[in-house]
């Protein structure tokens, strides 16, 4: 695994004559060591289209200063990036190719860039001498390695904080450097500014054309394309296992099959019903560890709340055994289903599909017509399971009745968030109203799932001698929740199906 650390950087427009202020009157600052003038230069590699540069990732090889090697920068906020380190070799590391596949697929990379800079540095001290923030003035000169070879060189002040800085340290030196006139640079990177500095210059044409107002087609794709580009962001963070980062992965690729099922007026469903069903399928793999996830993180919680006198038994560690025999080898299974041949074509699709969307004739229509209809006759599939669910007994029949329910819940939720561009504020309470009736159908279907496990629980503790109450009890906990999420039904359906609602969002 390559080494990871969160970069924050402040850069600054500066030139040969620019000089550092006194930094020393910094607050908190006791000390300005100068450690001399460095040399760097780098390689940055991307695809001949520029496909990292478009989403503001970073990919070079440098030499010279002391983290000589390959570098892959992530970008986090504005001015906040992940960087990982892979030690100095000839070819690209193992590590960043997998991190960079559902960007590059089998395109190839290729050096783009060359950087060559000459970085005076300095380094910001507390009264202990720990380091603070690192403050440099870098004269850079960048070389095009593709379209023509052309280029540039500037000047720039670059701040970074200190690991486990305070980022609030970074706000005390701008006001310094502003006080001395120096302003924030316009380009968020090295990078950034060769490409722009170094691009061939292009002649503007002048069509004359008048900007037309966005149709429906135009905002079904923008919702498609967020949602695709969010599956090809967020691959790289499963693969290096970030917090809720499969959950993630798998709302993106739910939302968007969502939107090409709802939205069959808009888009061809024959060109679009195989995309669903690749979708429907890497959903289906990704939910198998974050099901467990959130079935482990419920009996735990439930286990957590009980008295102690009523915890008998090896409860937490039948529980843990349980859930590591359930989940082993996921991590691996996961990074496997993301290199799968499988997966990459269901990518190459998504992009054929918003390269040449298959619009239908509605697809011209003016949002506010074609969407509402859309979003709505989800709705009336919504209201016709619901009414069933509450028609039978409690029992297995009215689960399988809530769950059904629950899923077509979450798929008018995702319509309505997706026609909110268009429709404002009607769309977004409406997302709202149906997001509340998804998270109680949500909280049934877990209470079912849960008795089943704890059933399983209740059978294995049995077996090896254990007591099986406190599994029992907890059973039985589950299913009073399940029967209080069914007697709310009927109310917050009632508040999310006001007419009042649904007549705004036709307009």
């Amino acid at each position: 695994m390559a080494d990871s650390k969160r970069e924050i950087e402040r850069k600054y427009r500066a030139t040969a004559a620019t000089r550092l202020p006194d930094l020393s009157r910094v607050a908190g600052v006791s000390a300005v060591a100068h450690r001399g003038v460095t040399e760097l230069d780098a390689v940055y590699y991307d695809t001949e289209d520029l496909r990292l540069a478009a989403a503001s990732l970073t990919l070079r090889r440098r030499t010279g200063g002391s983290d000589a090697g390959w570098h892959l920068k992530f970008p986090v906020a504005s001015g906040i990036r992940d960087e990982l380190r892979e030690p100095l070799s000839d070819t690209l590391p193992r590590s960043f190719a997998g991190l960079l596949r559902s960007r590059v697929r089998d395109r190839g990379l290729v050096p783009v860039v060359r950087l060559v800079s000459a970085r005076d540095v300095h380094h910001l001290l507390d009264a202990e001498g720990a380091l603070l923030a690192e403050v440099s003035v870098d004269r850079v000169r960048a070389e095009r390695l593709t379209a023509g070879g052309s280029t540039a060189a500037w000047t720039e002040i670059e701040a970074e904080l200190a690991d486990d800085g305070d980022p609030a340290f970074l706000d005390a030196v701008e006001r310094r450097l502003r006080k001395a006139g120096i302003r924030p640079s316009a380009s968020p990177s090295k990078l950034s500014r060769a490409l722009a500095e170094t691009a061939p210059k292009q002649r503007k044409s002048r069509t004359g054309r008048t900007r037309q107002k966005p149709t429906a087609g135009d905002h079904v794709l923008a919702y498609i394309r967020r949602q695709a580009e969010a599956i090809v962001a967020l691959d790289p963070a499963v693969r290096r296992d970030l917090p809720d980062s499969v959950h993630q992965l798998r709302v993106a690729t739910r939302r968007l099959r969502s939107a090409l099922r709802t939205y069959r007026k808009i888009l061809d469903r024959d060109i679009t019903d195989p995309v669903g069903a690749e979708l429907k399928w890497l959903a289906a793999e990704l939910g198998i560890d974050r099901d467990q996830e959130v079935l482990d993180a419920r009996l735990r919680s439930g286990i957590d709340t009980l008295p102690r006198t009523l915890a008998l038994g090896p409860v937490r560690g039948r529980l843990r055994i349980w859930s590591v025999a359930r989940r082993n080898g996921s991590r691996r299974r996961t990074v496997a289903l993301l290199d799968g041949k499988r997966y990459l074509a269901l990518l190459e699709s998504l992009d054929d599909l918003l390269a040449a969307p298959p619009l239908l004739p509605a697809a011209s229509r003016a949002p506010e017509r074609a969407l509402p209809r859309a979003v709505l006759k989800d709705y009336g599939r919504l209201a016709t399971r619901i009414g069933h669910a509450l028609e039978l007994p409690p029992g297995h029949g009215r689960d399988l009745a809530v769950h059904e329910a629950r899923k077509a819940a979450k798929r008018v939720r995702y319509a309505a968030e997706a026609a909110r561009p268009a429709l404002g504020g009607p769309a977004k309470r409406f997302a709202k109203r149906m997001k509340a009736v998804q998270s109680l159908l949500g909280d049934h279907q877990d209470s079912v799932v849960a008795r089943e496990a704890l059933r399983t629980l209740a059978a294995q503790a049995h077996a090896a001698g254990e007591p099986a109450f406190t599994w029992g009890l907890l059973y039985g906990r589950e299913e009073a929740n399940a029967a209080a999420r069914e007697r709310e039904l009927p109310e917050v359906w009632r508040r999310a199906s006001r007419p009042r609602l649904r007549a705004a969002l036709e307009g």
